[in-house]
């Protein structure tokens, strides 16, 4: 595995409030319903109700975004559904109330294909904000992208249009092999359809949870990784660590389900020593892409605190 960059950018999205909204604890779930609604407003050509049966399923720009269809067919494995290739990071975790001119802000990162549709995507959650978001309105008035290792972004947003900009991550020549993670939204991870916790949660299951997560983003949104996995597996044993993690619950309200939901997962730190570098690479890769079950709006979401 020889990765020296990827096709990875993270956008921060600003919005000022013109009629005065509520968001819940956590607000992943809630930014990615109305976008999703707005997307598919803006794209749908046939008004079909159910996308898989439309004759434009696997063509559509609201499909191929927001509900990635799995391959009719795979060399490896049948897939009923592939990971999408964007994430939702919202606001800091935490209820707030947003009043009229208050400005709100959100990151949002893009891989491979995704970046090209950086324009429909930004007008989709420009509509969205503009139309509802929890009860209220917003208009997008920013898009930056983060410079690469820094807390620093770039407006890209210019008279209504989006600029060139760097849309890749390059992987650092060197790298330690002593990491400290934090994560920082709930990283779901499950076993026999039960969520493993801080005393159930184990090195292995996370990596290669991790590792599978990034292949297959990579693979239907970019390009094949071609990771063998059985070296990352047999290497998982030289690594070390040491846990200091805690259990985060959060309710979600599924549209699709008509109920409400409670969900759950670990944060804190997680210490590892001793990681080899093809572990090492991937877990910077991880610091995009995130780990675990709903990545999409956000969880699982970890930061590399001693680079």
């Amino acid at each position: 595995m020889n990765i020296s960059s990827l096709p990875i950018a993270r956008y921060q999205l600003t919005f000022q409030v013109t009629q005065p909204f509520e968001l819940p604890e956590y607000s992943g779930s809630t930014i990615r319903g109305v976008f999703g609604r707005a997307l598919r407003k803006i794209s749908c050509m046939t008004k079909e109700d159910n996308c898989k049966e439309c004759a434009l399923y696997r063509t559509c720009p609201y499909t191929n975004i927001f509900e990635t269809p799995a391959p009719e067919t795979h060399q490896i494995q049948q897939f009923n559904q592939v990971p999408n290739g964007y994430i939702i990071e919202p606001p800091d975790w935490g209820h707030k109330q947003y009043q009229i001119n208050e400005m709100i802000s959100f990151n949002l990162v893009l891989f491979g294909k995704l970046i090209e549709q950086l324009p429909l995507i930004a007008f989709a959650f420009k509509r969205a904000f503009e139309y509802n978001i929890a009860g209220g309105k917003a208009n997008l008035m920013d898009i930056a992208v983060n410079l690469q290792n820094t807390n620093t972004y770039q407006g890209i947003l210019i008279n209504g249009n989006i600029q060139d900009h760097s849309s890749q991550i390059t992987l650092p020549t060197i790298l330690p092999t002593k990491l400290i993670l934090n994560i920082e939204t709930p990283l779901r991870l499950q076993e026999n359809g039960k969520p493993l916790r801080p005393n159930t949660i184990t090195l292995p299951r996370f990596l290669i949870s991790l590792a599978k997560r990034i292949s297959l983003v990579s693979e239907f949104h970019h390009q094949p990784l071609n990771l063998n996995f059985e070296d990352l597996i047999a290497s998982i044993s030289e690594i070390k660590d040491k846990k200091s993690l805690s259990w985060q619950d959060w309710t979600r309200y599924s549209s699709r389900q008509n109920q409400k939901m409670t969900l759950g997962g670990v944060v804190g730190q997680w210490e590892l020593d001793n990681v080899p570098t093809q572990w090492v690479t991937l877990l910077y890769i991880g610091q995009w892409l995130h780990c675990g079950k709903n990545a999409t709006f956000g969880l699982g979401k970890y930061r590399i605190t001693n680079l």
